[in-house]
């Protein structure tokens, strides 16, 4: 068990934010067509189920993660709230969450409201750990309980529980517990089904709509992991030339994702490509490729410094980054109105969407250098 307390360092938002501008006053727009994007165009994936949507702007790059974010209007009711914070597993992914909390906690505090909270998770997903940790925190003197879950099938019954018993349970990040489950609010990404076909979309159209092809899912059971592979599923079934050679759980691990890769390869010399389906499998398929020299196309998720990196080289082909920062601010203040008392409706949403927004080749340094100041 890891417990992980994050604080605030200003000078490195200032400095991201000094990016930021820097960058969207270079950047230019582009237009989306609903359907996935092209590799001169950079895409908002949120809303490309249906390739009949208007064409519509989308973000630019610059606009990937957005830094500039403001508490709303509400007047909280107490000056002092205490929340805990439980996900996956450590990775980080849920450091840049953690970023926009911690924003939110300074700005909260600039108004005299002192919010504290627990940030836990554990050094390998589990959702049996996850549900001690649940089980724990239930007894302690928490406002507001919030969970990314591990495993819905195994999860959402645990907070059921803990909501028939009187606490307050939310869900965050990437994965929302089952439908009809009592949790009362969820701040994070809506839409992973459509991120994995979205991404399968644009590996097809590079392979010419034939191929062999591989799925790393990530962690068994997890949502927002199974979402994308059966989005990813979905998309090769329309073609009748693509064919899915192997699937397999890496639970997180670039190491395993790695390993499981070189094993792949190793089974399907002639693999065409690659769908990974979470922030640390891309990172470990092309670390495989590249050792083994294969040309297999690798298309994945998020804004892994490391997967950025081979984004650059050209090793993977395109990623659809998810706005962790946001996820991180909203939640808190999402969680300071559920704490009083406020259920979702003209306040907040009973699920709070964030965007991803899908990047290739030509994106890949500006991201570096807005995310992490690499030039």
């Amino acid at each position: 068990m890891q417990k992980v307390f994050r604080k605030l360092h200003l000078v490195i938002l200032v400095l991201m934010l000094v990016l930021v501008l820097a960058a969207c006053s270079s950047a230019s727009q582009t237009v989306g067509t609903g359907e996935t994007a092209s590799p001169d165009d950079s895409t908002d994936t949120a809303d490309i189920p249906s390739k009949e949507d208007t064409p519509k702007e989308v973000e630019p790059v610059s606009s990937v993660v957005d830094f500039d974010h403001e508490l709303d209007s509400y007047i909280p009711q107490k000056d002092h709230y205490s929340f805990y914070f439980t996900y996956k597993t450590v990775h980080p992914w849920w450091d840049a969450v953690a970023l926009g909390m911690e924003e939110a906690q300074r700005q909260f505090l600039d108004k005299g409201i002192t919010v504290t909270y627990e940030y836990m998770a554990p050094e390998r997903a589990s959702a049996d750990d996850q549900t001690k940790w649940l089980l724990q925190a239930e007894h302690e003197n928490y406002d507001v309980i919030g969970v990314d879950v591990a495993d819905e099938s195994v999860i959402s019954p645990v907070i059921d529980g803990m909501a028939d018993a009187g606490t307050k349970v939310m869900t965050f990040s990437s994965s929302d517990a089952a439908e009809g489950c009592k949790r009362i609010a969820y701040v994070g990404n809506t839409h992973n089904y459509e991120d994995g076909a979205g991404l399968t979309e644009a590996l097809c159209e590079k392979l010419g709509y034939k191929g062999k092809v591989a799925i790393l899912v990530g962690s068994k059971g997890a949502p927002c992991h199974e979402d994308r592979a059966e989005g990813a599923r979905d998309t090769i079934a329309k073609y009748s030339d693509m064919k899915i050679v192997a699937t397999e759980y890496d639970m997180d691990s670039v190491d395993q994702a790695y390993e499981l890769t070189l094993k792949i390869l190793k089974d399907n010399p002639e693999l065409d490509g690659i769908i990974c389906c979470n922030m640390s499998n891309p990172v470990g398929a092309a670390r495989a490729v590249k050792e083994t020299g294969s040309s297999a196309v690798i298309v994945g998720m998020d804004h892994d410094r490391e997967a950025l990196r081979y984004l650059d080289e050209g090793v993977i082909y395109c990623l659809g980054v998810q706005d962790c920062y946001s996820i991180g601010f909203d939640t808190l203040q999402v969680a300071v109105k559920i704490a009083d008392g406020n259920m979702p409706g003209e306040l907040f949403p009973e699920k709070t969407n964030e965007i991803t927004t899908v990047i290739y080749q030509k994106d890949a340094a500006l991201m570096l250098e807005l995310l992490y100041g690499d030039i």
